[in-house]
């Protein structure tokens, strides 16, 4: 129906037509309130503003929403955009209604695209808001698909940035709610503005397909459903091509071109009862060739947002792949309405669905869990995490199902178990073999844990971890015990700061900082500063705001990582070469200083068994010289002139060469290793960039000697 058309009697007819015990006469007085109070408002389309709740409402009658939730679309812009108040609408409508409309009126006030600390700070007050009544969010999504749907009469910067927010937050919250019908409009409303010539391309190459091969789907639906009628089993089939954005992000992922990548329709066979489900897995395997490795059973073990149904992809003869979901009609209805569920209706009865799993407690369990994180960045990381990750299924000794995200490690499962057994973590057995912390769990692994009385979390397991729940808990517990030594970090990091600008760090000072950046003391300030949450430029600026070492100025080379004890010396590790701007950790020998090897080194793990030779290391701030030795590994095309060409690419970029290995001469490539002197992380970057982009270029990769010793200087 045209939203611009929909009048009072329409909406009551929509609601009817699923809820007819529905109080009309709330409805009808909602709709002449909200149109009174938005009298005289315009979109930018030019159209009446009241169209646009009206519409909002009408999206909600399709997941037959109950009648507090369609007249809290009816008003949610009320009290933000018209003379209308929380009081007024309470005395008209009743406190439910109030409370649902000021919470969206809260959640439209987020303003959820500004700054990354602002965003991060309002994605929580976003949850916390949800976590009150979730019929908020399922309001201000229909808001959201509706202003995406009508986004073409905003300006276009502004269209870029609500498709971002779109695709950011609002498009995986809705997976995350289980309505996934919701998140691929929104994801593929978002990619329309975001990257209208990628989405072009998907649909012309979808027609040209079609045009080669025929109609593809009908085809292979009507082999489907001829099987499965040979089975006896009953079933609606549907089929479909994914949509542009879901292919697109495939071809990303799996850096496949169009022609290549082979599951992009789905099929989906909806049966009377679960045990047809098995029935029709076996008539579909038996017909077509299972992909291994592509099987998911989550009716047995559903997801956590209460999702249900078998994923099975097959391949037929001529090669191609397609993806088949087989689940009832009932996991139909909650795959498809989510956590819409809780409060759809149906012949006037409130839905009681066996299968969703309580949205309320995944909210409140992500808060009570995140409740202690300090940081709003971390807390916005770990929520993203948790609702774009797909999940394996694990066993503790026992036999009990342990739920984690794909990619998760043994850390990731102690967490999950309890904070407890994750801090208390030395080491795993996977199927009763022991394995090293970062191995990468897989479905259906039994897992034990490995506990020793005094062990506490190391600061690498935030970089082998991949949950939430078990980086915000190694985060609390290394703030909690490391505390004294960021604040001697923080210390001698706001000492080279203030003296940058002719200035003592003095207690008085400190404390000023500390008051002007909002935090507990001096040594709240310090502990901050050394744990790499603040920077020392901004304490200076706190503290002088003219006098605050500018972007410019040249950091020594010979003093340019801070945390190093008075007199010590050091040199960067030979095996990977760490440069400034990158995560630094230093491991110390006797009457040898101090070796700085990157974060991700894999010759870290020779002295995880020793970690009071660890030392939390940084770069000092500012604009480091060209002086850092790194190696890259190039592949070329043998060509005249091709080598000196790299060569003036390389110098034009204020780059250094250093030596030239050739490690193979071929009559058509050579493969080189150049050392290059180079000021930063950011430079290296940037210069691999320019290299990748000649097209004499085959491959270049950034070049790391794993059983190097000596340091390099």
């Amino acid at each position: 129906m045209d939203t611009t058309e929909i009048t009072a009697d329409d909406l009551v007819a929509l609601v009817r037509r699923y809820n007819p015990k529905t109080n009309e006469k709330q409805i009808r007085a909602a709709f002449d309130y909200g149109a009174e109070m938005h009298d005289g408002q315009f979109r930018h389309s030019g159209e009446a503003y009241f169209t646009h709740p009206v519409a909002v409402a009408a999206i909600l009658t399709e997941q037959q929403l109950d009648d507090a939730t369609i007249i809290t679309a009816l008003l949610h812009d009320t009290i933000e955009d018209t003379p209308a108040s929380y009081t007024e609408v309470e005395k008209l409508f009743g406190a439910e209604v109030a409370e649902l409309v000021d919470g969206v009126t809260k959640l439209t006030n987020l303003q959820l695209n500004s700054t990354e600390t602002k965003q991060a700070e309002n994605f929580r007050k976003l949850f916390m808001a949800m976590s009150k009544d979730l019929r908020v969010i399922l309001v201000k999504l229909a808001d959201r698909l509706h202003n995406m749907r009508t986004i073409k009469a905003m300006r276009p910067e502004k269209q870029a940035q609500k498709a971002r927010e779109t695709m950011d937050i609002y498009a995986p919250l809705a997976g995350r709610m289980g309505m996934q019908w919701m998140r691929e409009e929104l994801e593929d409303l978002s990619f329309r503005v975001l990257n209208p010539e990628g989405r072009a391309s998907i649909i012309r190459r979808f027609i040209t397909l079609q045009r080669e091969a025929g109609d593809v789907i009908q085809r292979i639906t009507g082999d489907m459903r001829h099987e499965l009628e040979e089975a006896g089993i009953e079933a609606e089939l549907f089929g479909r091509a994914k949509k542009p954005y879901s292919v697109w992000r495939k071809m990303q992922e799996k850096e496949l071109s169009f022609s290549r990548l082979s599951d992009i329709y789905g099929f989906r066979i909806l049966t009377a009862s679960e045990e047809d489900c098995y029935r029709a897995l076996g008539v579909i395997h038996g017909r077509w060739r299972a992909v291994p490795g592509r099987f998911k059973d989550y009716i047995s073990q559903p997801k956590s947002n209460g999702y249900r149904s078998i994923h099975t992809t097959v391949s037929g003869r001529d090669g191609k792949r397609v993806e088949v979901q087989i689940r009832t009609r009932q996991m139909h209805d909650v795959a498809e309405t989510g956590v819409a569920a809780h409060w759809s209706y149906r012949d006037g009865k409130r839905s009681k669905n066996p299968f969703a799993v309580d949205p309320a407690k995944w909210i409140s369990q992500l808060n009570e869990q995140f409740d202690a994180e300090e940081n709003h960045e971390d807390f916005l990381e770990a929520v993203k995490l948790e609702m774009y990750a797909d999940q394996v299924f694990c066993f503790t000794p026992k036999g009990d199902v342990v739920k984690l995200p794909r990619g998760a490690t043994p850390i990731d499962f102690a967490y999950a178990i309890h904070t407890r057994i994750g801090n208390s973590c030395v080491g795993a057995k996977v199927d009763g073999m022991r394995v090293p912390l970062w191995t990468r769990v897989k479905n259906g692994q039994s897992i034990e844990i490995i506990r020793a009385q005094g062990q506490t979390p190391q600061a690498t397991w935030l970089d082998i971890a991949t949950t939430g729940k078990a980086k915000s808990a190694i985060r609390r517990s290394l703030r909690e015990e490391d505390r004294a030594r960021f604040v001697k970090l923080g210390r001698e990091l706001a000492r080279s700061a203030f003296a940058q600008v002719g200035k003592r760090a003095t207690e008085k000072a400190l404390r000023t900082a500390a008051k002007s950046l909002r935090f507990d003391g001096a040594d709240d300030l310090l502990a901050r500063l050394g744990s790499s949450e603040i920077t020392g430029r901004q304490v200076v600026q706190s503290v002088y705001a003219d006098l605050a070492p500018k972007q410019g100025a040249e950091v020594d080379a010979t003093r340019s990582v801070v945390g190093l004890e008075p007199g010590q010396s050091f040199a960067r590790a030979s095996c990977c070469t760490p440069l400034p701007g990158e995560r630094i950790i230093g491991i110390t020998f006797k009457g040898e200083g101090v070796t700085v090897h990157a974060i991700d080194c894999e010759r870290l793990a020779e002295y995880e068994d020793q970690p009071e030779r660890w030392i939390d290391l940084r770069w000092h701030e500012g604009n480091h010289p060209a002086v850092y030795g790194t190696v890259l590994d190039l592949t070329m095309g043998n060509g005249a002139g091709v080598l000196g060409r790299i060569c003036t690419l390389i110098g034009e970029a204020s780059a250094n060469i250093s030596d030239l290995e050739f490690l193979e001469r071929k009559p058509d490539f050579y493969r080189l290793l150049i050392n290059l002197d180079l000021r930063d992380v950011a430079h290296l970057h940037s210069l691999m960039l320019t290299l990748e982009a000649e097209s004499d270029i085959a491959a270049i990769s950034r070049y790391r000697k794993i059983d190097a010793i000596s340091p390099s200087r």
